[in-house]
């Protein structure tokens, strides 16, 4: 496939996440809740995640902001959902290498539809868009453990 053909497919993969976000909501009381902004753009975001027994059963979000912040919003709560909280630190983690440009090894990890945003590492001042849930993230299951 040709780089301008992956290109618009991922474009169309965080435009779909955009439009059609996975997990928009937010859960019961009782839950882990975070809120984080981007003050430099005005992203902003509400987690909210259900943790039990160090593993992540459930994850929603609430927001406004750029297609960047909530379609990576939408794959990490898809991405995290089942994991346990040592498994969801660690692809955050390879995330944010991802999106400061540095290798990670994909047969160590299964990004599916976050892979999407790999291009905005080209794009410095859109980095904080695309990790911003992924930071709520680690802040609230680092505050929980």
């Amino acid at each position: 496939m040709s780089f301008k053909n992956l290109d618009t497919l991922y474009r169309q993969v965080i435009m779909d996440h955009y439009k059609n976000p996975r997990n928009k909501g937010v859960l019961e009381e009782g839950c882990l809740t975070v809120n984080m902004n981007n003050p430099t753009c005005g992203d902003r975001i509400q987690l909210t995640m259900k943790i039990e027994d160090k593993k992540v059963m459930d994850a929603k979000f609430e927001g406004e902001g750029c297609s960047i912040s909530m379609s990576s919003a939408s794959m990490m709560t898809q991405a995290i959902k089942g994991k346990t909280v040592e498994e969801a630190l660690k692809l955050s983690a390879i995330f944010s290498d991802m999106m400061q440009g540095k290798e990670y090894h994909e047969d160590e990890i299964d990004f599916g539809d976050i892979e999407a945003l790999q291009g905005v590492a080209k794009f410095p001042a859109r980095i904080k868009c695309a990790t911003l849930a992924w930071k709520a993230m680690e802040k609230g299951v680092k505050e929980e453990h």
